[in-house]
């Protein structure tokens, strides 16, 4: 069977078309792949569980006050060490203890730092 030459070039525009329909949709359409869009999910959903945790770590560290101000006095990469060893972020589950003891301590020495912001006379 013989294909008539009107059908060459539109099968090679159709080809033509699809490429560049890929190209522009993966390249500035916003099109990921399945693997993209898993891992994209799961960084989503850890960031959930951290910004779920960190108000009950800091609501448990101002109720033990005397241990602020040795978490105000480390490095921000220490922090998490204090945090950790207080007993804040107990009820986290191992996954995802490191992540929220940092965001914890940082919220912590940031409420304090306004705190000391908005009375600077320490009355």
């Amino acid at each position: 069977m013989q294909v008539p030459v009107q059908v060459k070039p539109a099968v090679w525009g159709a080809i033509g078309g699809a490429v560049a329909a890929m190209i522009i949709g993966f390249a500035w359409g916003g099109w990921v792949t399945g693997g993209t869009s898993q891992k994209n999910a799961g960084v989503a959903a850890n960031a959930a569980v951290v910004q779920a945790f960190v108000p009950l770590c800091v609501a448990k560290a101002e109720q033990q006050p005397e241990q602020l101000e040795a978490l105000k006095k480390q490095s921000s990469y220490s922090r998490y060490d204090t945090v950790i060893k207080a007993g804040w972020v107990s009820n986290v589950s191992e996954k995802y203890r490191r992540d929220v003891a940092d965001q914890c301590g940082a919220a912590v020495v940031e409420s304090m730092d306004a705190a000391a912001a908005k009375n600077p006379r320490g009355t």
